[in-house]
């Protein structure tokens, strides 16, 4: 092991020490795993099968049987959340994935090569964050048709100027290191130093990103399922409950309020959970919760 490799050893596991005693990142942890194991359970068991209807126990109340009671077709409310968190989990953490997989590369590209590259890669991410995320996201499902696919992918593009912008500027940063300067001296190239000194140095940076634009996905998810254009029935989705729960809000109100609170407890842990990140790494700036 490097010296250098031996110091951002040590360093990642401060920020982890520092992060465990931050209220923040504790709550916010703790939450995002709660939604993560109620989403893995989901894929070997819920209370009822949400694609068989009962009408003769549709819009019931909260009762042992159903514990967040029924919808207007007699479905479990329980049961759909538990699939909604796997939908909704699922079409955020590929997003970001298609946001980190092609965004950091772009990123570190143009802080490596600078010039027309990095010029053309910035001006053309300010094109892209000119235009509303979401509202540029419901046009490609729109234009490509609904379904978690497009949804995926919509919201994936607009995650990949975000990552390539801070990786971009983490890069900048770590470039005029005695380091990378001795790397470049022993005839190392931008790329073996990027995936060598650049990336492990600002992974920490980008796991903090990562965290807030997962929060971003749900509810990008949820509103593209709101205007049917996200996962379709009978697939189950946050958003989607809330579009058939609005016009009966009046005599049925649970059947928003769960939902409503699964998308708020989820983008409240990740937005915890990132905040304690990034006071972790950069202390000057911790908060209390």
């Amino acid at each position: 092991m490097t010296i250098e490799q031996t110091a951002v050893d040590l360093s990642q596991r401060h920020v982890l020490r520092r992060a465990f005693s931050n209220a923040s990142f504790v709550v916010g942890l703790a939450i995002t795993l709660t939604i993560a194991i109620v989403a893995l359970v989901s894929l070997f068991w819920a209370p009822y099968d949400v694609t068989k209807l009962s009408v003769a126990s549709r819009v019931q109340g909260l009762s042992w049987a159903h514990p967040f009671g029924t919808d207007h077709l007699g479905r479990d409310i329980l049961s759909m959340i538990m699939l909604g968190a796997r939908n909704s989990i699922a079409v955020a953490l590929v997003a970001v994935g298609i946001g980190m997989g092609l965004g950091v590369p772009l990123g570190l590209w143009a802080a490596a090569r600078g010039g027309w590259i990095d010029e053309v890669l910035m001006r053309t991410n300010d094109v892209i964050f000119a235009f509303p995320s979401l509202l540029s996201a419901v046009m490609i499902t729109a234009i490509f048709g609904p379904g978690a696919i497009n949804a995926i992918i919509a919201i994936g593009i607009f995650n990949i100027p975000v990552f390539a912008r801070v990786a971009r500027g983490g890069a900048l940063a770590i470039w005029p290191r005695e380091f990378v300067l001795a790397a470049k001296a022993c005839g190392k190239g931008g790329f073996l130093i990027s995936a060598e000194h650049i990336l492990p140095n600002i992974a920490n940076l980008l796991l903090v990103q990562a965290t807030i634009q997962f929060a971003l996905g749900i509810l990008a998810e949820a509103g593209l399922s709101y205007l049917g254009l996200g996962a379709q029935p009978p697939m189950p989705s946050w958003g989607r409950m809330l579009f058939d729960a609005q016009t009966r809000i009046a005599v049925a109100p649970h059947l928003a309020l769960f939902p409503g609170m699964a998308i708020v407890l989820t983008v409240l842990g990740l937005n915890l959970l990132g905040d304690g990140l990034r006071d972790a790494i950069d202390p000057k700036q911790r908060r209390t919760l």
